[in-house]
């Protein structure tokens, strides 16, 4: 592989690909571009980097306020967020979501710690610490993780450089801001220490917000508190690196109307150590990682308490992670070989009481435990002059365990009695053996056009929540549709077999890079309606007693899905200083076996901007449209959201070398819309009825200041 610097619309741009000037030009510009249009959509100094596959966003620059990394993922084709809360974004990408995709944090796979995902994985890559996000474009390599079935995203937050010599320098940087909708401030700071063997980093975060406005009212809750605080020390000589980083993320109170609770406490820990030797032709990678995350959760202490005493629930969670990677690379005048090996495991506990009520409990989840490993080979072959080809094979091992399970319910009523020891009597490890297969040709013309093709076999063995789960809750990993699950011992692993082509053209100042897409997944996991008689008697037991009116719980079962459709990043530049640029998202998930569409698919949607850039400002206007969703799911009782449009100005003050102002209004006409994937209102609130999908926030004037030095 090469890499070369270039500039482009006067913004540096490193530029990767294989070794054919042309190729690197059009898959770099076209990254530009691709990476969710921020050069054309956002008017911000940003760098760049791009391959045929690959989107990279480096946001260390960017201007929003908003403390969820996963809600700049819209800034890449193909990706959105199923919004359960401000710090509870679960990205989809072309359909996908939760622990389909594979979410790397500085090179560490993170697991959530609650069984509904309100701190998923991007909750420990703050924004405003993030100096990029990675997502691949469509079919991942297997050598970038291991179940990639949904698609592949990498974040990498500023750690500072490395020095040019022996005398150690210092360098850092600061961002503070503030914006009116939630009242929200953000302070973040790291400072560096570096020569050229050795580089020290220190960072902190505080951010904070209150309610949401809407043009109606309150989102209540949907306030949080963070702070995050890290250390990390590095050191590089003869082509040998080192790195150990540790952190600490302390998150406070969080609202998450779409979810049946919301946060109190997440305290985690983190730590990752990493060596690396590069030699001339041959490379190899290892990486170790933990995290220790403690999770408390009630549905009393930020919403309206449930009137009645015994109905107050309060959940504290854990979940451990550790993990290793370990790769070698070898490079030829033709292409490069990549070997690897990688193991993840998790552990979880969910233990659920009443402070009103001494002798209530659920033992929700009890040590339950995924432990995956995996091997892979890749190959990336220059064939000639004009094709290319990447292909690679993985098999990986995962292991699934959980200990046995109790509740007051079980001691009081038969129907849970029976889910109890039915649970505890059977075989609850198993085990699957998967393999992924990928292939990608790649055909450059004499002209500014690439062409692409890729065809794929991905896999994904059950989440410990779609197996484990044993008692009617809504404990899903953040499905937020409102329905009560039971788990299956007995789930087979999803197999996904799909296809993608497209091309990238550069031609006239015109870059395109348009990509159809077609998956059809066998034994994919969805809740269906549940047949078993416990668990039915039991939510209609509990109907009975609290006065509710809940819907018959479902089950996670297999059935065969296919999801398809249409991705495209673009822009045109009219001079040195105007440009255009936009996306256009179009994905379709239905069921085979029944006529029924997939839950919580975005609709198709499409953002349109105009970028004026001089020398020491810029401006941008953009529009940002959303299609109708009538295509919902019957099976999950989601509801049709109405199509809408909002409009946005955003701009940047390079005061300085060292000193950047970001300003800007989000919604400029204060649009009452619904947010087909913000999920439904599940607390009480005078604005907003329960079970309404819940509103985009109103009007919001925000601005940010970055020093960095």
């Amino acid at each position: 592989m090469s890499s070369r610097t270039r500039k482009f619309w006067g913004r540096e741009s490193r530029l990767a690909g294989f070794k054919r000037p042309l190729c690197q030009s059009i898959v770099g510009v076209i990254a530009v571009c691709g990476s969710g249009i921020v050069s054309a959509v956002e008017a911000e100094q940003l760098v760049i980097t791009g391959t045929y596959d690959r989107r990279h966003i480096d946001v260390a620059d960017t201007v929003e306020i908003t403390p969820d990394a996963a809600a700049l993922l819209r800034k890449a084709p193909g990706a959105n967020v199923n919004g359960n809360g401000p710090l509870s974004g679960i990205p989809q990408y072309r359909g996908m979501y939760g622990g389909r995709l594979n979410i790397d944090i500085n090179g560490m796979t993170l697991s959530s710690g609650g069984p509904n995902w309100m701190d998923p994985p991007l909750h420990y890559a703050p924004a405003a610490q993030l100096e990029s996000l990675e997502v691949y474009r469509g079919i991942a390599p297997v050598s970038a993780g291991q179940e990639t079935i949904g698609g592949v995203i990498n974040a990498k937050t500023w750690q500072g450089e490395f020095g040019s010599s022996q005398t150690f320098s210092g360098s850092g940087r600061v961002l503070a801001g503030g914006q009116s909708v939630n009242g929200a401030d953000l302070l973040s700071a790291t400072a560096v220490a570096a020569n050229q063997q050795h580089r020290l980093q220190l960072s902190a975060l505080r951010e904070s917000a209150d309610d949401a406005k809407f043009d109606g009212g309150d989102i209540t809750p949907s306030e949080y508190r963070r702070d995050r605080y890290d250390v990390g020390y590095g050191y590089q000589r003869d082509g040998h690196s080192w790195q150990l980083d540790i952190g600490r993320n302390e998150t406070g109170d969080g609202g998450t109307p779409a979810l049946p609770m919301d946060i109190v406490y997440i305290d985690t820990g983190l730590a990752r150590t990493q060596y690396r030797y590069q030699a001339q032709n041959w490379s190899v990678t290892a990486k170790l990682y933990y995290s220790d995350i403690e999770h408390g959760m009630t549905n009393y202490h930020l919403r309206q308490a449930p009137m009645m005493g015994g109905m107050w629930r309060r959940n504290i969670a854990t979940g451990d992670n550790i993990g290793f990677k370990f790769n070698a690379e070898l490079n030829g005048s033709k292409g490069s070989w990549t070997f690897g090996v990688d193991g993840h495991r998790e552990a979880h506990n969910s233990d659920i009481d009443n402070p009103n009520n001494a002798m209530f409990f659920v033992v929700n989840f009890n040590d339950a435990e995924r432990r995956v490993m995996g091997v892979f080979a890749e190959r990336k072959q220059t064939l000639s002059e004009r094709w290319s080809l990447e292909a690679g094979l993985r098999v990986n091992q995962v292991a699934m365990d959980a200990d046995t399970v109790d509740a007051t319910p079980a001691r009081m009523m038969m129907a849970a009695q029976m889910l109890r020891d039915n649970f505890n009597s059977a075989d609850r490890s198993v085990t699957d053996y998967n393999s992924d297969w990928v292939a990608k040709l790649y055909y450059q013309t004499e002209k500014s056009i690439a062409y692409y093709v890729g065809i794929a076999q991905k896999t994904r063995s059950p989440s410990y929540q779609e197996r484990y789960l044993w008692l009617p809750l809504q404990a899903t990993g953040g499905l937020a549709d409102g329905r009560t699950y039971t788990g299956n011992l007995k789930l087979d692993p999803e197999v996904a077999s799909e296809i993608e082509i497209g091309f990238d053209l550069n031609s006239g100042g015109l870059l395109l890079s348009p990509r159809l897409f077609y998956r059809d997944i066998a034994d994919y996991i969805q809740g269906t309606v549940s047949t078993n008689s416990s668990a039915l008697m039991f939510v209609s037991m509990m109907n009975m007693m609290n006065s509710t009116s809940n819907a018959p719980p479902l089950e996670f079962n297999n059935v065969d899905a296919t999801i398809y459709g249409f991705d495209m990043d673009w822009s045109y530049r009219i001079d040195n200083r105007w440009s255009l640029g936009g996306i256009v998202n179009y994905v379709r998930g239905k069921r085979d076996d029944i006529s029924d569409n997939l839950y919580r698919i975005a609709p198709a949607n499409a953002v349109v901007a105009v970028n004026y850039q001089s020398n020491h400002y810029s401006l941008t206007f953009e529009s940002v449209f959303y299609a109708k969703q009538n295509k919902v799911s019957a099976t999950n009782s989601e509801r049709e959201t109405a199509g809408y449009s909002v409009f946005n100005l955003k701009g940047d003050w390079q005061l300085s070398n060292e000193l950047q102002l970001g300003f800007g209004i989000e919604n400029m006409l204060d649009k009452s819309y619904e947010d087909h994937l913000a999920g439904y209102n599940r607390a009480a609130n005078p604005d907003i009825a329960r079970g309404e999908h819940l509103p985009g926030f109103g009007r919001n004037v925000f601005a940010r200041m970055t020093y960095q030095w």
